[in-house]
C-alpha cells in the first residue's frame, strides 16, 4: 500500500539525523520538500539522489490534489521541511489531513525539533507547557502576547530575529517584571547561544547586542 514517511531533518547540525531517516530517504521514490535547494544540499551530505517536488505554505492549496494522486501512486513518499519535523510550524498539516481521508497510510518519525532542546535548556518546569508557534505579525499580535503573559504554564514560542527587539518590549507592557525568559537562538548550530534573565535584563542585552538566527522563547511558569 502507498505510503507516506513524515521525516524530521536536522535543524542545524547535519549528524543530528536518525539512522532510519537516513534509510527511509534512500528506499522512497519521491521527496517532498519545503525547500528543494536546501533538501538537494542535506541529500549531497547524505550522498542520496531523489526526485524532489516542491511542496511548500505558498503552492500546498494549489497543487494537494496533484500531490495526492503521486503519493497514491507510488510505494513511499517522503515529505520534509527545511528543518525539523514537517506540520509544526511548516507546512504538512494539509497533506496530512488529505491523506487520511484518502486512507493513505501515514508514518510519522521521530527527530529534531527545536521546541524540545529549548524547553530542556531554559530550566523552567517542564511538566506542563504549550506551544504557541509564531506570534502574528500584526493581526492580533497584542492580544496573543497579552494572553501569554497571563498563562500559568511555561510557554514556548518562535520569533524572527527581525521582530524580536519589538517583542520583548510589547511583552515588557504586560509581563511580570519578575517572571524569567530564556531565548535560544541557533540550536545545535555554531553559535548556539542561551540568554537568560528577566524581560528588562533581556531588553538590556538585545540593545547591547543584536540577537540573530533561529530563536525560540521561552517563558516560566508562573
Amino acid at each position: 500500500m502507498s505510503i507516506l514517511y513524515i521525516v524530521p531533518t536536522p535543524i542545524g547540525n547535519l549528524e543530528d539525523i536518525t539512522l532510519r531517516s537516513i534509510r527511509i530517504l534512500k528506499e522512497c521514490e519521491l521527496i517532498l520538500a519545503e525547500d528543494t535547494r536546501v533538501t538537494k544540499k542535506l541529500l549531497t551530505h547524505l550522498e542520496i539522489s531523489k526526485p524532489l517536488l516542491s511542496f511548500h505554505a505558498h503552492n500546498e492549496h494549489k497543487i494537494l490534489e496533484k500531490v495526492i494522486d503521486k503519493i497514491s501512486n507510488n510505494n513511499s513518499t517522503v515529505l520534509v521541511s527545511d528543518a525539523g519535523t514537517p506540520g509544526i510550524s511548516d507546512p504538512g498539516f494539509l497533506l496530512i489531513r488529505e491523506c487520511i481521508e484518502n486512507n493513505i497510510n501515514i508514518e510519522c518519525l521521530p527527530g529534531p525539533t527545536a521546541i524540545i532542546p529549548a524547553l530542556i535548556l531554559s530550566g523552567f518546569p517542564t511538566e506542563r507547557f504549550i506551544f504557541e508557534g509564531f506570534l502574528p505579525h500584526k493581526k492580533g499580535r497584542q492580544t496573543r502576547i497579552k494572553e501569554i503573559c497571563k498563562e500559568q504554564r511555561t510557554v514556548v514560542f518562535y520569533e524572527s530575529p527581525h521582530r524580536i527587539e519589538k517583542a520583548l518590549k510589547q511583552f515588557e507592557e504586560y509581563i511580570d517584571p519578575d517572571r524569567k525568559i530564556c531565548i535560544i537562538r541557533e540550536i545545535s548550530k555554531l553559535y548556539e547561544e542561551t540568554i537568560r534573565g528577566t524581560i528588562k535584563e533581556l531588553i538590556a542585552y538585545s540593545d547591547n547586542k543584536k540577537i540573530k538566527g533561529e530563536i525560540v522563547v521561552v517563558i516560566s511558569a508562573v
